[in-house]
């Protein structure tokens, strides 16, 4: 009972918005070191290449080839002896070691390659580091870097950084928010998403809370600063995503017992298979050949390729599907995560506001198609996301709207508006005496919508609902992790119980958080995790960042997602298809059983070309061909994960389609005041916007359509 509309049909854009969002922070590329020597390193190698295979001498080659080993093994290089200082040794070292040995025995392009490819990955690696860390500091943009504080002398303007506990801010319509704090004095609707992710703009008043970075509307607020600007809700947002980006998983830990394991039994070895000989007589030509064909088949160039081809098979498979997959790491702990948490504004819901229902009042003289293009237009000068569902929905039944004259907004009440000669109010339902249009309220309310009563010339003529819309894949795919984990999913939202115990009902889920603000996702994510569990976590905004990073695994919403919850999350789901969601994890498991396989036939061939070196004289020819065998053989087994038949899932079916108006008479309605609708899913699909702008006590909301619908 949703009604989409095309961006044709879409109200036209408004021009004069208060206070646009930050610029957002982006590193460049060729800002950070690691890349430009990358970039060297890169440049030299391919400028030597043709010069090498073409049969150039030397002396023209020779020098490219050193500058790329110089440019990019010279950090590494450093970095393995300040580790040797630590009497540790990694595999940077190693790697550096490994290209000095190709070099001496002739195999300098063998050599030069290695160091290209591993300075490459160390600049990605940099890379990706600094645009978190971007999208950490630009979260600090949303705070304003001054606030208007209210003295007994009158106003100034002071830096954020210098407001005290107590101090009193005036908030000017438009202006975002210096401090947390509690309002003092006036009304206004405040646009709190990115703490609480609440879609829709809150009234406030005396005695409410608000939040540093979030958007005043357009009344004007004085506000008492309860909370120093370095402890508020956004400065602890950026905190906790920073401590959580520094955690390292178990996985992560146990690779670098081994790397450091693994570079100390190879360097020991490839020595012993050099010293031990020479000591007993042989001849140094031939211990040093023993030695480097043993360092060639002993290097885990067939290990390394059990790993990646599949994983890397697995994430390109993804994308192709509309899911990025940040890492092969990312996309090996999918397939480890065995409990599912989800947001719901945004993530189980569209996060826009519809119109469900319009409901033409007896007595009025008018149905619903007149009730609408009332509403319609009288809310068509606004902004307010509410007021823009009623005039999409208007436009999509083709409805044309009258101009509406001596347009005015009330904050907490509703609009006014002069169409075709008639007072037209749009607005609260509040202090309605008993009757048929009170009933049409507690009814859509007690349903989960917002209700939004309509009134000509002082009488009610009709009444509206609006309410968010669950995603048309989200029961189902809530079915298919629970099929996959063994356990449901945990719903951990910022609204309120009633709204969220509707849309988890709705979907399948039965542990519901409400109310959290970040800190408190933060707290159920390792709650979680503290009893065994690798938790995957689905959000969209910026008050799910925290959580994001702090869970096993982290997805986020590509369209509706924000900055920080796309740069924090460890894979977007590009489509907003939840669908996708078991389906990765489904291509993660299967990935992690091709690298299983390959890991146990490269160990095998690593093995057996060992103790062949080992126990008699394996020739080098013979050692390089079983050594490339094996690795091919491995990275071909990965490659089967790029068929289209290893990808599960994704496809979300015909149901939850889009409703339509069959056409702009009376057929538009049904018996019952609805929207008609195309799809199979009802209107009542549990995630009611309505329902969350509600107070605890179900009362209606302060404001329908142009203002927010009570207590959010």
């Amino acid at each position: 009972m949703v009604l989409r509309v095309t961006p044709t049909l879409a109200p036209p854009p408004v021009t004069d918005r208060p206070a646009p969002a930050p610029p957002r922070r982006r590193t460049r590329v060729l800002a950070l070191p690691e890349a430009r020597w990358a970039l060297l390193a890169t440049v030299t190698f391919l400028s030597a290449l043709p010069l090498h295979l073409g049969g150039a001498s030397g002396w023209t080659y020779g020098p490219l080839y050193a500058i790329a080993y110089a440019a990019g093994g010279w950090e590494p290089a450093l970095e393995g002896l300040r580790a040797l200082r630590e009497k540790t040794l990694d595999v940077d070292l190693l790697m550096i070691v490994a290209a000095l040995g190709a070099a001496a025995i002739g195999q300098v392009l063998d050599g030069a390659l290695l160091i290209v490819i591993f300075a490459t990955s160390g600049a990605l690696e940099a890379l990706a580091t600094a645009r978190t860390a971007d999208s950490v500091r630009g979260l600090l943009d949303l705070a304003p870097d001054t606030a208007t504080r209210v003295t007994t002398e009158g106003e100034e303007s002071v830096p954020v950084d210098q407001l005290s506990v107590g101090d009193g801010l005036l908030i000017r319509p438009g202006e975002r928010i210096g401090a947390d704090g509690r309002v003092l004095d006036g009304t206004s609707e405040v646009d709190q998403a990115s703490i609480t992710g609440e879609p829709l703009p809150v009234v406030k008043g005396p005695g409410d809370e608000v939040f540093a970075g979030t958007l005043n509307g357009t009344g004007a607020l004085r506000v008492r600063v309860e909370r120093d600007p370095a402890d508020s809700v956004i400065a602890r947002i950026v905190t906790l995503v920073e401590e959580a980006s520094r955690t390292k998983a178990p996985t992560q830990l146990f690779i670098e017992k081994v790397e450091q394991r693994y570079a100390v039994g190879v360097v020991a070895a490839t020595l012993a298979v050099f010293a031990v000989p020479l000591a007993f007589g042989a001849d140094l030509t031939g211990a040093l050949l023993r030695a480097m064909t043993f360092m060639i088949v002993a290097s885990p160039c067939a290990v390394v390729l059990a790993t990646m081809p599949p994983l890397l098979s697995a994430i390109a498979n993804a994308g192709r599907h509309g899911v990025l997959v940040k890492s092969a790491v990312v996309m090996e702990r999918l397939g480890q995560v065995d409990a599912i948490a989800f947001d719901k504004t945004g993530t189980l819901t569209e996060g826009m506001p519809r119109v469900t229902d319009v409901r033409a009042l007896a007595g009025s003289g008018l149905g619903e198609r007149q009730v609408l293009e009332l509403a319609a237009a009288a809310e068509h000068p606004s902004e307010h996301p509410l007021a823009r569902a009623v005039v999409e929905a208007a436009r999509a039944c083709g409805l044309e709207l009258a101009t509406a004259e001596d347009f005015a907004s009330a904050p907490g009440v509703g609009v006014t508006a002069v169409v075709d000669g008639r007072q037209v109010a749009v607005g609260t339902s509040r202090r309605l005496p008993a009757g048929a249009a009170r009933a049409a309220v507690e009814e859509l309310e007690a349903s989960g919508r917002t209700a939004v009563l309509v009134e000509a010339d002082g009488a009610p003529v009709g009444v509206l609902g609006l309410a968010d819309r669950l995603r048309p894949d989200a029961a189902t795919s809530v079915a298919a992790l629970t099929a996959l984990t063994g356990t449901a999913p945990v719903l951990l939202t910022g609204d309120n119980p009633r709204a969220a115990t509707r849309t988890a009902a709705a979907v399948g889920i039965a542990d519901v958080r409400a109310r959290l603000l970040p800190q408190h996702k933060v707290g159920a994510v390792r709650e979680l995790e503290s009893a065994g569990r690798k938790v995957l976590l689905v959000g969209d905004g910026v008050n799910d960042a925290p959580a994001l990073a702090a869970a096993h695994t982290g997805v986020a919403m590509g369209r509706a997602g924000s900055g920080l919850a796309l740069e924090t999350a460890d894979a977007v789901i590009v489509r907003d298809e939840l669908a996708t969601v078991p389906a990765v994890i489904a291509l993660s498991r299967r990935a992690r059983r091709l690298v299983v396989q390959n890991l146990v036939v490269a160990g095998v061939c690593i093995a057996g070309l060992v103790a062949w070196d080992l126990a008699g004289t394996l020739p080098l020819p013979l050692g390089v061909a079983g050594h490339e065998g094996s690795t091919v053989l491995v990275g071909l087994n990965g490659l089967r994960l790029l068929r289209e038949s290893a990808w599960r899932g994704g496809n979300s079916g015909e149901y939850g389609k889009a409703p339509r108006c069959h056409g702009a008479g009376p057929s538009a309605f049904g018996q019952d005041g609805r929207l008609a609708d195309a799809g199979t899913r009802g209107g009542d699909d549990g995630d009611q916007k309505g329902e969350a702008r509600q107070g605890d006590d179900g009362a209606p909301g302060a404001r329908g359509v142009q203002e927010v619908a009570g207590d959010q």
